[in-house]
């Protein structure tokens, strides 16, 4: 399994995310900023549990964000 932790309120909405790993990233309509999808909050931190087929997309999205706010591992 793989943990995708993410620090939401720090995102530029850069669609760096989004654009490696489109199945578990969206930009809200809302604010602009990422989302991600099936992401559960706790202080501002969403976490989501993925499987290993989604490691390599995600690891991409971490590495393409900008402010580096994104962090992927294997649980």
């Amino acid at each position: 399994m793989v943990r995708i932790m993410f620090h939401r309120g720090k995102c530029i909405g850069c669609n760096g995310c989004v654009e490696a790993a489109p199945e578990r990233w969206r930009i809200s309509k809302k604010d602009g900023r990422c989302t991600l999808i099936e992401g559960k909050e706790k202080k501002g931190i969403f976490k989501a549990i993925v499987s290993m087929d989604e490691y390599d997309q995600n690891l991409r999205a971490a590495a393409c964000c900008p402010v580096k706010i994104i962090q992927v591992e294997i649980v």
